[in-house]
């Protein structure tokens, strides 16, 4: 079962853009953390089985929106390291 906290968060993470103030604001006044504090906790709370339980549809794409973020860094430390897309010709 999620903690009150981890439920708030998914809560909010279902409708953050309703607010009229910055998210990074929200999330220091609701929450009492860092924005950076607050990612990491949601990442734990995103492999709780019990987050799924409490919200499929903002689990699912928070999970969606995490491996697509995991893999653009992954594919740039590629070109980097490769040297590609940095306009250089043979």
């Amino acid at each position: 079962m999620l903690s009150e906290r981890h439920a708030a968060m998914l809560d909010f993470e279902r409708s953050w853009w309703d607010n009229d103030e910055p998210r990074d604001q929200v999330i220091r006044a609701r929450f009492q953390c860092s924005p950076d504090e607050y990612h990491a906790e949601l990442t734990m709370v995103l492999d709780d089985p019990a987050a799924m339980d409490h919200d499929p549809l903002v689990v699912r794409r928070l999970k969606r929106l995490r491996l697509r973020a995991r893999k653009l860094r992954h594919n740039g430390a590629d070109l980097a390291s490769s040297g590609g897309g940095e306009g250089h010709h043979a």
